[in-house]
């Protein structure tokens, strides 16, 4: 396994999450929101994002996966959903990458089907050349190319979650 540079240092994470913080604020000024991040990938995006919200909110999450190895099946697996109730909230749903958008697209519809006041999503990273499904994101952190990324909560095979950055990942043959 090889880790290569990093793509996106620690402070420009941290300067990015800091202006989405200020985006999202504004947008939901004098609105509470519920906050629903997919877990695992997106927690550490999730809990930054969370402090830099300036605005009441709720928290609540989705642990889902959709990957083996470093592909995408097609197929996502809920293991815990939300318990907050959604009707008639302000839903801001917290994602760590868009690929595919296909699992993205399964969670928005899922959600949709609650009534929400208003649904919007955060992206961490967008790597658009992959997409099959087209859900709008209404706030992206990075675009990356067609590459496989690990670290800020990101892994391969639940390893390199822990990592501060996001560096480009390869593995050996």
């Amino acid at each position: 396994m090889i880790i290569g540079k990093p793509l996106f240092s620690v402070e420009q994470i941290q300067t990015r999450v800091t202006e989405l913080g200020n985006s999202i604020s504004s947008d939901y000024e004098g609105k509470e929101v519920l906050a629903i991040g997919i877990l695992k990938g997106a927690f550490m995006f999730y809990s930054d994002l969370v402090r830099a919200i300036g605005q009441r909110l709720t928290t609540d999450f989705i642990i889902a996966s959709s990957y083996k190895d470093t592909e995408s099946t097609g197929k996502v697996n809920v293991l815990y959903d939300v318990t907050e109730k959604i009707e008639g909230r302000h839903v801001l749903l917290i994602e760590d990458i868009v690929d595919t958008g296909v699992s993205l697209n399964y969670h928005r519809e899922r959600i949709l089907r609650s009534n929400p006041a208003s649904l919007k999503i955060c992206a961490f990273l967008d790597k658009q050349e992959r997409r099959i499904a087209h859900p709008q994101i209404d706030y992206i952190g990075f675009k990356i190319p067609n590459v496989f990324v690990v670290g800020y909560g990101l892994d391969y095979e639940n390893q390199f979650r822990n990592l501060p950055y996001i560096s480009i990942f390869k593995k050996k043959t």
